[in-house]
């Protein structure tokens, strides 16, 4: 072989090895990009800012999030308006739920191929017919009633309804014990309604049932008793896992939270 084509050959491999690790650097770029969409739904008495440790460690791994914002005004008005949410997404979505974010998301998911994987944070999963509020009495322990302030509102069509709140001097007990009482009491403030009707309101349909789910059971919860949790998420065939945490787990716990949804998007984005 000649020295020119010697010289050439080597030109030619260093080529190449620039085209492959031009091509390694691309795929790992996509193997980034193809992260699910982590898409939170808050519950009762909450807002999407109860989620914010939770989106802060989801960012730092790399996760694209939406909270979004739940209406808490009816089961199925709230699931229509999460299926916008979930219908302006681009690719694959794990939609994780808090308290009667749970019974939206179950209501939302339901025949959506985008959506990989349900987490449920101390949550609900009705079964049809079922009610958010019936599955919250289903078992013993809870004491989120009679720590309920019932105030009439104005219905849009016409008539009454009931918005509920927790008073303010019971929220810390019955929904955030573990949360540190200066942001406990700031979240008694800002606290978010929900009717009564959207609570009573009976599921239509199951998502849980063609999606993997993941729950999470907090065993200190004295808004959702734990039993009522683990029942829910045993019918369910949920991955699941228990945290000794209060009912605001999200905002107690957002690390051991934001780790369960990364379990359930390592084990569906695959």
């Amino acid at each position: 072989m000649t020295i020119k084509n010697v010289v050439t050959a080597a030109v030619a491999g260093l080529a190449v090895a620039g085209l492959t690790g031009s091509a390694v650097a691309l795929a790992e770029k996509g193997s980034s990009a193809r992260k699910p969409t982590v898409v939170l739904v808050h519950g009762a008495f909450a807002d999407s800012s109860s989620w914010n440790g939770v989106v802060k460690d989801l960012k730092r791994d790399g996760y694209p999030v939406v909270a979004a914002a739940n209406p808490l005004r009816g089961l199925h008005a709230d699931a229509a308006y999460l299926r916008s949410v979930l219908d302006s997404i681009t690719g694959p979505i794990v939609l994780a739920g808090h308290s009667y974010g749970g019974s939206v998301m179950s209501e939302a998911a339901d025949g959506d191929r985008d959506v990989k994987a349900l987490v449920y944070i101390a949550s609900f999963s009705p079964e049809k017919g079922e009610s958010t509020s019936e599955l919250a009495a289903k078992f013993p322990g809870g004491e989120l009633g009679p720590a309920l302030n019932p105030v009439p509102v104005p219905l849009p069509g016409g008539g009454t309804g009931t918005d509920l709140y927790i008073k303010q001097d019971k929220f810390r007990a019955v929904f955030a014990a573990d949360v540190a009482r200066p942001v406990a009491d700031l979240m008694a403030v800002g606290q978010r309604p929900i009717t009564e009707a959207a609570l009573n309101e009976p599921a239509t349909r199951t998502a849980w049932k063609t999606i993997p789910s993941w729950s999470m059971i907090t065993t200190e919860d004295l808004a959702i008793p734990a039993d009522s949790m683990r029942f829910m998420a045993e019918r369910a065939k949920s991955h699941t896992v228990e945290i000794n945490a209060s009912h605001a787990v999200t905002v107690s716990r957002p690390g051991a939270v934001a780790d369960l949804i990364d379990k359930a998007a390592r084990a569906t984005n695959r």
